[in-house]
């Protein structure tokens, strides 16, 4: 993640950030990102927006059926939009 991108979307304001993925090799819940884009054929951020807006006491399993369900998202793919934006948000 560059500075920019920690600064604009540090989740303070309720969105977060896509992450840079161009440095080289990504770990953790960002990995899926670039399959995510290229399967369901949206930008990653698009994603991040709409899996931040959710109301913040849902719980993590309610907002990967909600994926899976109204998006046809894989559970793999919906766990990892879910895990990232939770752990951005601090929820």
């Amino acid at each position: 993640m560059t500075t920019a991108d920690a600064v604009a979307g540090d989740g303070a304001d309720g969105r977060v950030a896509a992450p840079d993925l161009s440095g080289g090799p990504v770990k953790g819940p960002a990995s899926y990102f670039p399959s995510i884009e290229k399967n369901y054929g949206r930008p990653i951020q698009e994603w991040l927006d709409m899996v931040a807006a959710r109301p913040a006491d849902e719980k993590h399993s309610e907002s990967v059926a909600w994926l899976k369900a109204e998006h046809g998202m894989g559970h793999g793919h919906a766990n990892a939009i879910v895990a990232y934006v939770r752990a951005k948000l601090g929820r």
